[in-house]
């Protein structure tokens, strides 16, 4: 009679194939494991990249743009003028030194920088030795108030910038002339005689004298919100946003060395600016 049972060389084949069998189910998991985490791994690291690279495509975008600009101005907020006195018509700076100056027009230290050294700012960029850059910005209104002089002003400088760009210095400059003493400024009445004092448009001093340079129909006035994107960008590019505040070739002017109420102080800083080069 024969015994079906297996032997006990067959059970132990058996079970060497058994092992054999789960082993190679073990290896297969594995390798679907190890497959699904690198997949998983190159999947985070897609999605961090796709992160990195949105973050510094934020981080190198400037406030300015996605705003509407005064025409020739820059992204950091600036209107530069050269020797011709008309603002945003530098297509090419060439060797001359950049003097950014950022103003409140309502701030009364600006005003003072404009009597001390606004003579010898002329002189320096007539002669071709700087393009100067105006930063208007607003750091002085007080909304709770209802002042938003500091907002109203720059929106007008940039209006003028933009469709009367000869008479930009002339404006700029009897903005601070003519500071008003109160927080609650001048009245859009007063700002348009200033402008039609300095050369601008006829369509220029109507849009600020009826308001609708700083409220539109429908809205904002046409360069309020560049007013708040140049303070935005003028708060990211200086350490500590204070006007005013004077920027040489790149390098904020050290009051210590460049006091700008001393008379040749500017010229200095430019002349020192031009021998770092």
């Amino acid at each position: 009679m024969t015994d079906p049972r297996p032997t006990k060389a067959q059970r132990r084949d058996e079970a060497r194939l058994e092992a054999q069998r789960m082993r190679q189910a073990e290896e297969r998991a594995a390798a679907r494991r190890r497959t699904i985490l690198i997949a998983g791994i190159v999947v985070a690291i897609g999605v961090l990249a796709v992160l990195v690279t949105v973050i510094l495509g934020q981080g190198a975008r400037t406030a300015m743009e996605d705003v509407d600009r005064p025409a020739g101005s820059t992204l950091a907020g600036g209107i530069p003028v050269g020797a011709d006195g008309i603002a945003g018509a530098v297509d090419d700076y060439g060797d001359a030194v950049v003097v950014q100056v950022y103003s409140d027009y309502l701030c009364g230290a600006c005003a003072a920088f404009k009597q001390e050294r606004g003579a010898e700012l002329d002189e320096l960029r007539e002669s071709g030795e700087i393009v100067l850059e105006v930063h208007p910005v607003s750091i002085l209104d007080q909304p709770v108030t209802g002042s938003v002089y500091s907002t109203r002003s720059a929106a007008a400088a940039a209006l003028v910038a933009d469709e009367s760009p000869e008479a930009f210095l002339a404006f700029n400059d009897a903005l601070f002339d003519d500071r008003p003493q109160g927080p609650e400024g001048h009245s859009d009445e007063r700002i348009a005689e200033i402008a039609q004092e300095s050369g601008a448009s006829a369509a220029v001093v109507q849009s600020i004298a009826d308001g609708t340079y700083y409220e539109a129909a429908g809205g904002e006035g046409r360069f309020v919100p560049w007013v708040a994107a140049a303070t935005e960008q003028a708060s990211r590019d200086l350490a500590r946003l204070a006007t005013p505040t004077v920027v040489v070739d790149g390098q904020i002017l050290d009051a210590e060395t460049f006091d700008w109420r001393v008379d040749g102080s500017i010229a200095q800083a430019v002349a020192q600016a031009r021998a770092d080069r």
